[in-house]
């Protein structure tokens, strides 16, 4: 660890991360956003960071002197100061007379990314000290915006404005910024979930990508297995050594199913089973080729290619994504409304004496084209149903697998029932027969609405089920097609702020998709998704407080609860929901569980080795410091799989007891 906040514990043998921040006078502005994403903890009155905001200057802090601050930068403090002051001119970063108008502003880790402000400001050129390294200029002139340099054991960060309300309006990286002055995130997630497409990796060293996946937090890879769908030697191989490079790593792999889409050669080998739109042309839309699985010939066959699948391959679990229909216009374009296919025309002509295609005609009446949406909507519901029970029926012989439903919001957007037949009040109430996640996927037009529309989001779903444990929230990290600033995409506090705000409206976030995290993002991603209600320090302890099992970063061994504690690594100590105090050990345990790809529910160094409880909606990955002798699971000796010192579990919930 760094020694960033060693000064508070003189004589202890361990150092812990970063943990508070304080902001200087009345109006904190975007700061308690920034640096919340991350896990840091508001302070009342000092804290590891200290804030002091332009406005500021006639706070006490602010009114303070270099001699004054720099003791406490010397012991640990980082000090971010904004703009211009009296106390950023002592610490080199002086004004001169020339002005600039900023607008566009290069970040020197990601000089390629377009950032642009919204508004642009007229702001002054500073000098800044010789010792300082910029970290983001005005792209044109390259006149420094933000800088700083470490000083003892901490660090000063000047900002040359307000990073805005939001907090990433202006200047996208500054937690990384902090994170290269010293700052340690205090607490870490390992729950995640990322969507994964190989052809953007068709050529990359898994082995080394697998690693990194889990440091960056991520649970478990949704592996687009469309192009897995017919058997072919090259590919399978590769898929293969994904998924063992995942579970040598403690990451769980989903078979990413797109269906009504099947695979390309299942679309050129079936013409007759081609979904049609209202012009009655084959539904190739956007990278989807839309099969009609309406027909029960082109069911079986596509049911019989899915057990192929998942049988081919080792997979933790299935995600059923976006089993409904299109268009995002509705039926406002024809040329992409589906399903326009004969079965579907005939069954609905059936029932109400209309064919569907007459609806687009002139004239038509609003009335039936009602009937016809509510049709639509119910058939996603049956085809939903009906792939939901194929399956369960493979878990009969593979009981470990999990499953996902992934589902477009309707709730928030109430357009997408009409748009895409997506009507989550059906599909819902499946929970209440089947064991599944319910993925909500956020919809392409709210994306530019900011992080607090996920608990407005929670809130409309958990009023429609008392499963609220099996809901989750996809969020996409992708170019955004509305007016959005600083960056099209989603990166850096903006990016944070998501999934912090995320993960404490949902038990479970995933990500669309791994590819598209910008590197810069990848060390700060567990910080952002780790939820803690309260942390502070008592003398050596420090007070953990979590609803969800989370990492505190910790070096040396550890007490919790006042007792050795078996689950942790060099690094990091994990935790048990619930309220929890860890302080420094003298030695470790004899056998220590380094990671558990699970929700950890208790743990206790026993005589010999360790004994923990967990439980999982899929099979867990325990990945011990070194492999036990023996195991016992509720109470029974097994031998479980292992993939290196990875140890494969059962799914559900369970009693483990590991002996060296």
């Amino acid at each position: 660890m760094r020694s960033l906040i060693s000064w508070l514990f003189l004589c202890v043998p361990c150092t812990a991360a970063t943990l508070t921040f304080h902001v200087a006078g009345d109006d904190p502005g975007g700061w308690p956003a920034i640096l919340s994403s991350i896990g840091l903890q508001k302070a009342t009155v000092k804290g590891d960071i200290e804030v002091i905001p332009s406005a500021a200057t006639t706070t006490e802090s602010a009114a303070a002197t270099e001699k004054d601050w720099t003791p406490r930068v010397e012991h640990g403090t980082i000090l971010i100061l904004e703009g211009t002051s009296p106390l950023a001119a002592s610490f080199g970063f002086r004004a001169t007379p020339q002005h600039i108008s900023v607008q566009s502003v290069e970040d020197l880790r990601a000089p390629q990314l377009r950032i642009i402000w919204e508004q642009a400001a007229d702001l002054p050129r500073f000098e800044i000290p010789e010792t300082a390294r910029v970290f983001s200029r005005e792209r044109h002139e390259k006149t420094p915006l933000v800088a700083g340099f470490r000083r003892g054991a901490g660090a000063v960060l000047w900002i040359a404005t307000s990073p805005g309300p939001h907090g990433y309006d202006r200047f996208p990286y500054l937690p990384q910024a902090l994170a290269d002055l010293g700052l340690t995130a205090p607490f870490r997630s390992a729950h995640l979930w990322a969507f994964f497409d190989s052809s953007y990796r068709s050529r990359v060293d898994l082995d080394y990508f697998a690693p990194r996946w889990r440091q960056a937090g991520i649970a478990a890879l949704h592996v687009a297995a469309w192009h897995y769908w017919e058997p072919d030697s090259q590919a399978d191989e590769y898929l293969r050594h994904l998924i063992d490079a995942c579970h040598r790593n403690g990451i769980q792999v989903y078979a990413w199913i797109e269906l009504p889409h099947v695979s390309e050669r299942f679309w050129d080998q079936h013409p007759e089973w081609r979904e049609k739109t209202a012009l009655l042309q084959d539904a190739l839309l956007d990278w989807r080729k839309l099969m009609n699985l309406t027909n029960r010939a082109a069911f079986a066959e596509v049911s019989l290619g899915l057990r192929g699948l998942i049988d081919r391959f080792d997979w933790d679990g299935v995600n059923l994504a976006e089993l409904y229909f299109e268009s995002l216009e509705g039926y406002a374009n024809p040329a992409r409304f589906t399903p326009m296919n004969s079965d579907v025309r005939r069954e609905f002509q059936a029932s109400s004496g209309i064919d569907p295609l007459d609806l687009f005609k002139p004239g038509a009446s609003a009335a039936s084209m009602g009937k016809f949406l509510e049709f639509r909507a119910d058939l996603a519901r049956r085809q939903q149903a009906e792939w939901i029970a194929q399956v369960e029926d493979i878990r009969k012989s593979k009981s470990w697998l999990d499953l996902t439903l992934t589902h477009v919001d309707d709730r928030f957007d109430t357009s997408m029932r009409e748009k895409i037949g997506a009507d989550t009040s059906k599909t819902l109430p499946f929970l209440a027969q089947h064991d599944f996640t319910f993925l909500i996927e956020d919809p392409a037009t709210i994306w530019n609405l900011g992080p607090q529309r996920y608990p407005q989001i929670a809130a409309r779903y958990q009023a429609l089920t008392p499963r609220t444990e099996k809901l989750a929230i996809d969020i996409n990290i992708v170019e955004r097609y509305q007016d959005v600033y600083p960056t099209k995409q989603q990166t850096g506090s903006e990016l944070f702020s998501l999934l912090h705000v995320a993960a404490a409206a949902f038990p479970r976030v995933a990500v669309y998709f791994e590819n598209s995290i910008l590197a810069p993002d990848l060390a700060l991603l567990p910080s952002a998704a780790a939820t803690v209600q309260r942390a502070e320090r008592s003398g050596d302890k420090m007070i953990i407080e979590s609803r969800a099992s989370v990492g505190a970063m910790w070096t040396g061994p550890a007490l919790v609860d006042g007792r050795p504690w078996p689950v942790a690594s060099d690094t990091v100590v994990w935790l048990a929901p619930g309220s929890h105090s860890i302080q420094p050990a003298a030695v470790k345990p004899v056998l220590r569980l380094l990671d558990l790809n699970a929700e950890l529910h208790s743990a206790s160094a026993i005589a010999g080795g360790v004994e923990f409880t967990y439980r999982s909606s899929a099979r867990a990955l325990a990945t011990f410091e070194t492999l036990p002798a023996s195991f016992q699971i509720d109470g029974a000796e097994v031998h479980p799989m292992t993939v290196g010192n990875v140890v494969m579990l059962p799914r559900g919930q369970h009693v483990v007891t590991a002996l060296k």
